[in-house]
């Protein structure tokens, strides 16, 4: 009977300190702060990302200015007959394939 008195008071002391924290997740906000962090987080998460992909592209680019493997590369597959994208001539050709433009829906 002792023991169990002894475990209810230290179990309410236990409590009463507890409620003391309080834990931001449980929290209840109303929706517009609700929505208003949501929204902070997912723009700070972007730009985090669009600073981290300028890092990444920025270190590759100076990587080693001297390095001109991917002009061989390009020079191998010209070679093998793979068309050049920029090609003014294959650029005016893709402008006037209907099937291509009524894909796009340009055109009917």
């Amino acid at each position: 009977m002792m023991f169990k008195k002894l475990v209810q008071k230290l179990n309410i002391d236990k409590e009463k300190s507890s409620s003391a924290a309080i834990n931001p997740i449980d929290v209840d906000f109303d929706d517009r702060k609700h929505d208003f962090l949501k929204k902070l987080t997912k723009n700070a998460l972007n730009l985090y990302e669009k600073k981290c992909d300028i890092k990444n592209f920025t270190k590759l680019a100076l990587s080693d200015p001297e390095n001109t493997s991917h002009n061989e590369i390009v020079n191998e597959l010209f070679n093998k007959g793979v068309i050049d994208p920029a090609d003014d001539e294959k650029l005016l050709e893709l402008s006037d394939n209907r099937r291509f433009l009524r894909d796009l829906g340009l055109i009917d």
